[in-house]
């Protein structure tokens, strides 16, 4: 099974995002005759070292965690390609999880004032997040996500026959940015998550292929409609608040668990923002009844009165409170519970 998501580019072609048992087409997907240089981390290497050797000039092997993806990661990186001649038409393929995109990307996009390059992402959270839409950055002092672009890969493929080789707990970090899609705009995909536990994903290809594919599309179609975010993008934000708070203060969260407390957090507040819009509806209602000039059209007048009181219509729109099942769900407050085990 393999599907392809292209998400529109502005001037080029479309990122193309290509998803099933794909890794077999990395060397299609290079462009011929130019020098090709992989950037991975040790753990990748040892998996994959070889495949990347095979197309591959060269090879940067970067530290893992949080802790490195930083300017000083990057100008490493950067040094590298000027000891090696890389010019312009140096092709560059990260292959790696979302802290290697992250950094390939931003180095691939500022080396040169910009070289082009693909992604190979092999973790969940990579594939549904991280490597796909263009957001390319790394963190100054501990604080998320601070130095950074916008451009989108040629290609990113997903091949979900990797996902067999992540620890269980690196696998679930990755569900929590489904969950995240989910809420925001798939309620089919939500309900995939609430129902089958991540073994059961794993062991279903088909299914997980399915929710992987979902997940992806949510995605392609908001940075379609808002490539730099000056707007409907922000919906990806969803619990990132928290979770990059989280981040900041502590060592004991990966950035999925991050997201799944952030998630949690942001639950409560809309089932409890939600009641509060109800009863205020309640009340502007009432108030309303004895007058005749919104007749005809109560539930316009209703949506109105909620949005002139300047209450957090978001909930509504969003669906906010879909999520507070699943997230209580997750306990994702308690990493040591089942979900995060």
């Amino acid at each position: 099974m393999k599907e392809i998501i292209e998400i529109k580019r502005e001037n080029r072609n479309p990122s193309k995002v290509i998803v099933g048992d794909v890794l077999g087409l990395l060397p299609e997907m290079l462009p011929p005759d130019r020098r090709i240089v992989a950037i991975t981390d040790p753990n990748v290497a040892a998996l994959y070292g070889e495949a990347m050797r095979a197309c591959s000039s060269e090879q940067i092997v970067i530290p893992t965690g949080e802790e490195h993806k930083t300017l000083e990661t990057v100008e490493t990186i950067y040094r590298r390609l000027v000891e090696i001649g890389a010019d312009r038409r140096t092709y560059i393929v990260g292959v790696g999880g979302g802290i290697v995109t992250d950094i390939t990307g931003f180095a691939a996009s500022t080396y040169l004032r910009g070289v082009e390059f693909g992604f190979v992402a092999t973790s969940l959270l990579a594939q549904v997040d991280a490597s796909v839409g263009g957001k390319n950055g790394v963190n100054v002092g501990g604080f998320k996500n601070m130095a950074g672009v916008f451009n989108q890969p040629d290609f990113v493929l997903c091949d979900t026959g990797a996902l067999s080789t992540l620890p269980p707990r690196e696998f679930r970090a990755g569900l929590a940015e489904m969950i995240k899609a989910g809420i925001i705009a798939d309620p089919a995909l939500f309900e995939i998550l609430e129902n089958h536990s991540p073994e059961e994903l794993l062991a279903d290809s088909e299914l997980l292929t399915r929710a992987i594919v979902a997940a992806i599309r949510v995605k392609a179609d908001i940075v379609e409609a808002d490539e730099t975010e000056k707007g409907e993008r922000r919906k990806l934000n969803l619990g990132h608040t928290v979770a990059h708070a989280i981040e900041k203060l502590t060592r004991d969260y990966n950035h999925g668990e991050a997201v799944g407390v952030g998630l949690a957090a942001i639950a409560d507040a809309a089932k409890a923002q939600a009641q509060a819009v109800a009863q205020k509806r309640a009340t502007l209602l009432d108030a309303l009844k004895p007058g005749a000039i919104f007749m005809g059209g109560m539930e316009d007048a209703r949506e109105k009165s909620v949005v002139e009181a300047g209450l957090v219509v978001e909930v509504r729109r969003c669906g906010l409170w879909r999520c507070a099942k699943w997230a209580t769900s997750l306990s994702v407050a308690l990493p040591s519970t089942k979900f995060f085990q």
